[in-house]
């Protein structure tokens, strides 16, 4: 390994050595998770951030972060037996080159999606390979985890399902969907059916994200800049209105809009 990681994994030892970091020490596999998800979604955003500003010094920190969990969690597995880190980098290693054979054997592979086909294919052989008792899954839906967050979750799945032909042939028939379950949440507003205005809503975002999906869209990506967008241009708002010296409360929705779009004019 690089000096840079060696030094690395000898302050974690260190921290969670007898005599080291109280705290540290006491981490175990599942204290750390919280920890994880956490510095994966700040890794998230700061991709968004380097990708808007082309600023990567708060991404490099983030990287950082994230490969703390990394080696967190390989000093507990190292001190329980389980596993060390030497043996984690080795084994993504070995996957990269085996799920590789474009690259490092004989295999020619035009097309990314074919390099995407051969990946699966070889993960599911690795799998039969390794001799591990596998779950018995009742669809191919149950690859995908429960826990992903709803749009990652329905990405993956409608993909999963495309691959055996669910899906739409194109765009143009998801915009028929999309009005179409635009009108029936509009019919159950009409009605007041509390209940299932909310099914109505989830079944409009799903289609939403079927129609980023095959726009070659991430969804997540997508909304996070919007997200970062609406911030931005609230943000002027309310800088606009204080400048005023008044405050957002005393503020009509008709200064707020106009405020709306001169922001959206400056970010054109």
């Amino acid at each position: 390994m690089s000096k840079s990681i060696d030094e690395l994994v000898a302050v974690m030892a260190r921290l969670r050595a007898p005599g080291g970091c109280p705290w540290d020490h006491e981490q175990t596999y599942a204290s750390l998770a919280q920890y994880l998800l956490e510095e994966a979604y700040e890794t998230f955003d700061a991709i968004q951030e380097a990708d808007q500003t082309g600023d990567t010094a708060n991404l490099r920190e983030e990287l950082g972060d994230l490969l703390l969990q990394v080696v967190f969690h390989s000093t507990i597995g190292s001190e329980r037996g389980d596993f060390s880190f030497d043996e984690v980098a080795d084994g993504v290693t070995q996957k990269l080159i085996l799920r590789h054979p474009h690259v490092f054997g004989d295999a020619n592979f035009a097309r990314a999606e074919d390099v995407l086909d051969s990946w699966d294919q070889l993960k599911a052989d690795e799998r039969k390979a390794s001799g591990k008792v596998e779950k018995q899954l009742e669809s191919i839906l149950d690859e995908v985890p429960v826990h992903f967050p709803a749009l990652l979750e329905g990405l993956k799945l409608t993909k999963k399902a495309a691959k055996v032909g669910f899906d739409w042939e194109n765009a143009d028939q998801i915009f028929d969907k999309l009005t179409e379950e635009a009108a029936e949440l509009k019919h159950a507003i009409e009605r007041g059916e509390k209940d299932n205005i909310a099914e109505e809503i989830g079944d409009l975002l799903f289609v939403v994200q079927n129609l980023a999906r095959h726009l070659d869209v991430e969804p997540e990506t997508a909304l996070k800049k919007t997200n970062r967008k609406f911030r931005e241009r609230f943000k002027f708002i309310e800088d606009e209105i204080k400048e005023s010296g008044k405050t957002l409360e005393d503020s009509t929705l008709d200064e707020m809009d106009a405020l709306w779009n001169k922001a959206k004019g400056r970010s054109a």
